[in-house]
């Protein structure tokens, strides 16, 4: 048994139907890695039932099971609006959200809808296009409500963000986002080793 099996195996339980959502997405979608999984997405539900939010934005759904994991803490009145840019998406994220009027999807460029979105966001999950992380965090930060949470996925991107011989577009935008966080004093950050890296970002002032 490898240490994440022992840990899958005493954790809360995914979901029937996370499960099934999974399945589906590694069945049918190219990079079905990507899919955040019963570990991560157990994580996320976590932290937004801990922060309760009323208002979450999420730059990046793929096939929606983050979505469906943040959505799990979200208040009975609150929205949870998620931008993804792969419009081939659109009317199977559109069908699996339906159940649930409080999740609102965007189809389109996570930085030109972040500016056309009200804020005040309570919690922000960002796991769109890595070459860009920096700018969404720019615009995320002064729309956050006091005490909000940030988090960014992916961010030790497969160790390679240690490999001095690793300079892709991808790879260099996450090096310079986690950089650009560390030297930022009024921003408290913690990197999870979990999966391909999860940061919590909460700005101070």
């Amino acid at each position: 048994m490898t240490t994440e099996d022992y840990i899958l195996s005493h954790i809360d339980p995914e979901p029937q139907h996370l499960a099934a959502l999974n399945r589906h997405t590694q069945l049918h979608h190219l990079y079905g890695h990507q899919c955040s999984g019963h570990y991560q997405g157990r994580l996320l539900s976590m932290i937004s039932h801990m922060t309760r939010p009323k208002r979450i934005i999420e730059l990046g759904c793929f096939t929606g099971y983050s979505t469906l994991c943040l959505a799990e803490g979200l208040a009975q009145d609150g929205e949870l609006h998620t931008i993804e840019i792969n419009d081939e998406d659109a009317d199977e994220l559109t069908e699996r959200f339906a159940d649930d009027p409080r999740i609102h999807l965007h189809i389109g460029d996570a930085q030109q809808l972040l500016t056309q979105i009200p804020g005040n966001w309570d919690l922000a999950f960002i796991d769109a296009n890595k070459r860009h992380y920096c700018e969404y965090l720019n615009l995320l930060i002064p729309r956050m409500a006091p005490n909000g949470i940030i988090l960014a996925d992916n961010t030790l991107w497969g160790g390679k963000i240690t490999d001095p011989n690793a300079s892709d577009a991808q790879t260099d935008g996450i090096r310079r986002f986690n950089d650009m966080i560390a030297s930022r004093p009024e921003l408290q950050v913690i990197i999870l080793p979990i999966r391909d890296g999860l940061t919590i970002i909460r700005p101070t002032h």
